[in-house]
């Protein structure tokens, strides 16, 4: 677009932008009067014109109409936070550290941050800059690009739902475990006692785990022993789920203008949790062996395929490229805001959270491995050095366990095998890789329990939880009710409450006993392989479908500025490349490992893999089939004509700032791609007003033949030789 004099600069800015939004609309022009015709008069030489003709209404009057119908943010800070929010959220404290402690410690973050930039910088870049520009949900903006890929929007939302319906369960999982928090003892600090007629004897199911294993399992799940004994709805567990989503709607049902608020304290408050964490747990004794662990790189590691699959996953999820979230958030900026500069602030934000939750994580772990051995009464009390105690405690540090160690092996040479003590070791207890809620409410609340001051580390840790999913439920959820609310024009608030009360509804599925086998199964299967697909999808409808060159000259258009050649390259070829084989290597991986989950059997108190049984194959095969399946639906509608870009606003349209006139394709014409049949895909002109005169027809209503070669009542596009092909 050129650079004309500010008055009619804003003025085209402003036509643009209503432009975008009447040409995703389904209004129908025909059932209205325009309120207001112009005529604009654009030239190479930065001159322009604008003389208007009013009709009724005002242009202060549209305005306000606009931005009644698209919100925006208060602020760039509350922007960032959202983003920030949306990114960030409970992978970075449980799955990342776990990666970190897998894959070879230090070693990791190098793979990490090498993808970081090949991937994931790109991506969130891409997504970003499309929100902002077409200004709408993913429905919406995939639908602009090429209507025959506007499945990937759908797939979006249906990937969204899958996973806002058991995220909001491990939210309840945290609420109740914050609730039971104000308590010292924590519950969970030993095991219970069971009191019978004769005798009082330590629960045998704890007995045989830990006392913070046992609570996990059977006082807050009650888990059943597999997935097909459902054993009815955990009550506590319930109303915590309600708790969640009641929060959630609360904060969603008024859009960003709720939520935004919201953020402030959902995105901030978990860092100052992590930063009073690491300070505390940098003052036990034990974290610098854990930190020290971390940083210890195991290079050799880092030769194997497995290390970097799993470091470009985690990339793929930590930033939610492909949910919509992301482009919902930035369909709420201003047009000319610098969505480059956000990409790479909030990428970087979120890999230094990674990093500082896993220094906090590998600090406390590496204060619970010194404080793990434990006694059997069999050990001579005789034997023990005099200035160890064990007459309050049964755990001592891991210096003082050896040198006990070396005097019952020197006294007892012979019968020392037969004591079953295991040597000591502090490696060896940091290798124990604990991921997910294994991670969050057993090995973090058990050390915990040894803090002083226990019950507010607690509770402030739980908190912290809370916010980290609630920041990521409000982008996910977005990211369905912006397309919907975009597409179908239905009014936020009941969308809103529908939406959460449906997904309460189906959600009670996850907070029966057992409720956590199926939200491991979804986690596993309805998100990963769906999810790159539609970022696959995403990246070839932008470079090959719409064109590179045209997305450059959009991006330079909306930025003011040429984006470095780095992301022509990126987005062209090597970005893909790198997400074909990513998605080939999931697609074997889940075809050569059977569908299994980790079960925990009562009796034996321990965790054991099992075999989903033939009705949960089938379910694990329906959640991919249901999330991908909108993609070749669309395209088939559309391929063969069924359902006409007409249909859904996407017909060849004249338009002006106010209303739509739909126009019909000559015969023969069915290349959808094309915003403006009268060219091929790659050279249709831009919809956006440029240097070219858009003037009223004069006259009756009988039919004319357009430009563009089309028949078509109302405004005319009179230059279309000036008109600049890169504009969305």
């Amino acid at each position: 677009m050129p650079k004309n004099g500010k008055a009619v600069k804003r003025e085209l800015d402003d036509d643009v932008t209503e432009s975008v939004r009447d040409l995703l609309s389904n209004e129908d022009a025909c059932d209205d009067s325009f309120k207001k015709s112009s005529l604009i008069v654009g030239d190479h030489g930065g001159d322009g014109k604008e003389c208007d003709v009013e009709e009724g209404g005002s242009h202060g009057e549209e305005e306000e109409e606009e931005e009644e119908e698209r919100p925006a943010w208060n602020s760039k800070l509350q922007y960032i936070l959202a983003q920030v929010g949306f990114s960030v959220g409970l992978g970075n404290v449980w799955r990342f550290p776990y990666l970190c402690q897998k894959n070879g410690g230090g070693a990791y973050l190098v793979p990490y941050l090498i993808l970081l930039i090949l991937i994931g910088i790109p991506l969130f870049f891409l997504e970003l800059a499309v929100g902002q520009r077409i200004r709408r949900g993913s429905i919406g903006v995939w639908n602009y690009i090429s209507p025959r890929l506007g499945g990937i929007g759908f797939a979006s939302c249906m990937v969204c739902f899958f996973v806002a319906l058991y995220y909001n369960v491990i939210i309840g999982w945290s609420l109740f475990y914050f609730s039971q928090s104000f308590q010292q003892p924590l519950p969970w600090h030993e095991c219970p006692l069971v009191k019978n007629k004769t005798s009082t004897y330590v629960e045998p199911e704890c007995e045989k785990s830990s006392a913070t294993t046992y609570y996990w399992y059977r006082e807050a799940l009650n888990i059943s022993d597999n997935i097909s004994e459902g054993g009815g709805l955990n009550w506590k567990m319930t109303v915590c789920l309600l708790i969640a989503w009641s929060m959630v709607c609360l904060a969603m049902i008024k859009g960003i203008q709720s939520s935004g608020k919201v953020m402030y304290f959902s995105s901030l408050f978990p860092y100052v949790v992590l930063i009073c964490f690491l300070v505390r747990a940098l003052l036990l004794k034990g974290s610098v062996d854990g930190i020290r662990h971390m940083f210890t790189p195991k290079l050799e590691i880092m030769l194997e395929a497995k290390v970097w699959r799993e470091a470009a996953t985690q990339v793929f999820f930590a930033l939610g490229l492909g949910f919509g979230g992301v482009i919902a958030f930035s369909s709420y900026n201003k047009r000319d805001n610098n969505c480059h500069f956000d990409a790479v602030l909030v990428s970087f934000i979120n890999f230094f959270t990674s990093v500082l939750a896993t220094l906090v994580v590998f600090a406390v772990l590496g204060f619970k491995a010194n404080i793990m051995i434990t006694f059997s009464h069999i050990i001579y009390i005789s034997l023990i050095p005099h200035h160890i105690n064990l007459t309050h405690v049964n755990q001592v540090s891991a210096e003082d366990y050896h040198q006990m160690i070396e005097i019952i092996k020197g006294v007892k040479e012979d019968q020392y095998q037969a004591l079953g003590l295991d040597p000591c070791s502090i490696e060896k207890e940091l290798n124990k890789a604990v991921q997910g809620t294994g991670l969050a409410f057993i090995a973090f609340t058990e050390a915990m329990t040894h803090f002083p001051a226990s019950p507010f580390w607690s509770v402030m840790f739980f908190l912290m939880l809370v916010n980290l999913g609630l920041g990521s439920m409000f982008g996910t959820i977005e990211g369905i009710l912006t397309p919907l609310i975009d597409t179908f024009k239905v009014r936020k608030e009941f969308l809103t409450v529908g939406c959460c009360v449906l997904a309460f509804s189906i959600g009670l599925l996850f907070v029966q006993r057992s409720g956590n086998y199926f939200v491991a199964m979804f986690d596993d299967y309805s998100a990963t392989l769906p999810l790159l697909i539609v970022v696959v999808l995403e990246n070839v409808a932008v470079a090959w479908v719409y064109g590179i060159d045209k997305f450059f000259e959009d991006l330079k258009d909306m930025l003011g500025f040429t984006p470095y050649r780095f992301y022509y390259y990126m987005w062209k070829y090597i970005t893909p490349t790198l997400l074909l084989v990513l998605l080939c290597a999931s697609f074997i991986q889940l075809s050569l490992t059977p569908p299994s989950y980790s079960a925990w059997i009562q009796e034996e108190a321990k965790e054991q893999t099992l075999h989903f049984p033939p009705w949960g194959i089938v379910v694990c095969i329906s959640l991919v089939v249901m999330a991908v399946m909108p993609v070749p639906v669309v395209f088939v509608l559309r391929y063969f004509n069924i359902i006409d870009d007409g249909a859904s606003g996407l017909a060849t349209v004249s338009y002006k700032k106010g209303r739509i006139i739909k126009e019909t394709a000559l015969p023969g014409e069915d290349d959808d791609a094309s915003l403006i049949h009268g060219r091929s895909p790659s050279e249709a002109p831009s919809p956006m007003p440029g240097n070219n005169i858009y003037r009223k027809q004069s006259g009756g209503p009988g039919t004319d033949i357009a430009p563009n070669g089309l028949y078509g009542i109302g405004y005319l596009m009179a230059d279309i030789r000036d008109m600049p092909e890169s504009d969305l």
